[in-house]
């Protein structure tokens, strides 16, 4: 199998991501969200941490997710960039948002408490079929990841299929346990890989 250092993944991913019309992301968005409901039931009161997408950069749409763990009464929260790092706050509907400095937006609330997430869906340019993922490159989730209990489900959605390892992943990169894709999931808990493709 093809490797490639994180850097050069990061480019083709983000020129990749960049080139796709509103049609693709809606279209595979969509995929992805099934694929996601045939792999995991959630149920009343979960808490579950999403990111709300960045329509320029042609992140999935996970408005998908939201609204539906909404109609379940799963308790979402989302992320707020402060001093570098990654809290959780508490999102409904009635939530005031605001753009941060790198054009995201996010909850204008400071107050977050500790919570025991279920899951943490988690953005990402690229995963390989080690699990390992690669962002924008600012670290915010290897450092989140490492402020949750262990047993949270880190299950990363991505548009492509991972077809190169990361070559230069290291040991401060937090793996995922699960990596949902438009035709399929893979899993990274224990033994062989599984994937549902």
């Amino acid at each position: 199998m093809l490797s490639s250092l994180k850097s050069e993944l990061r480019k083709k991913y983000l020129k990749e991501r960049k080139a796709m019309s509103s049609e693709d992301v809606a279209f595979l968005s969509e995929k992805i969200f099934n694929q996601y409901l045939l792999q995991f039931n959630v149920s009343e009161n979960q808490n579950i941490h999403i990111f709300l997408p960045i329509s320029a950069k042609n992140e999935i749409n996970t408005h998908l997710w939201i609204d539906y763990f909404w109609k379940k009464n799963v308790n979402v929260f989302i992320p707020k960039m402060v001093a570098n790092e990654i809290i959780s706050i508490a999102y409904k509907p009635d939530t005031e948002l605001a753009l941060n400095p790198w054009g995201i937006l996010e909850p204008v609330s400071n107050i977050a408490k500790a919570v025991d997430f279920d899951q943490v869906i988690t953005p990402l340019l690229y995963a390989d079929r080690q699990g390992n993922r690669i962002g924008y490159g600012k670290g915010f989730y290897d450092r989140f990841f490492s402020s949750v209990k262990k047993s949270v489900l880190k299950i990363g959605i991505n548009y492509f299929a991972p077809d190169e390892l990361i070559q230069d992943a290291d040991k401060f990169d937090i793996k995922l346990d699960y990596l949902v894709l438009p035709d399929g999931m893979l899993s990274f808990l224990g033994g062989p890989l599984n994937s549902t493709k």
